[in-house]
């Protein structure tokens, strides 16, 4: 099985920083590519830009905990929950 992780194109977690404008302040965010795509998935169905998606994110997680001690982070767990819930879904549908 970990043939399968450790065999992987190494271009998914190859870093890449984007710089993007949260509220009124420019920052760069470093992510691995893989996590990227994803951000750009989740943007397209909630019908936004990436930027947007994030922008939009970060004030309401601001809004909901008062403070992000680390916006990357948080975008990587995003995307495990995306993935969770996708799964979860498709398992429900397999079962009805």
């Amino acid at each position: 099985m970990c043939k399968v992780f450790a065999g992987q194109d190494p271009g998914g977690y190859r870093l890449v920083n984007r710089s993007v404008r949260i509220g009124s302040h420019s920052t760069s965010i470093q992510l691995e590519a893989t996590f990227w795509t994803l951000l750009d998935e989740i943007a397209r169905g909630q019908e936004m830009t990436t930027p947007k998606f994030l922008s939009t994110l970060y004030d309401e997680a601001l809004e909901i905990n008062g403070q992000i001690p680390n916006f990357a982070s948080m975008l990587r767990t995003t995307c495990a929950l995306y993935l969770r819930d996708s799964r979860n879904s498709e398992l429900k549908s397999k079962a009805a």
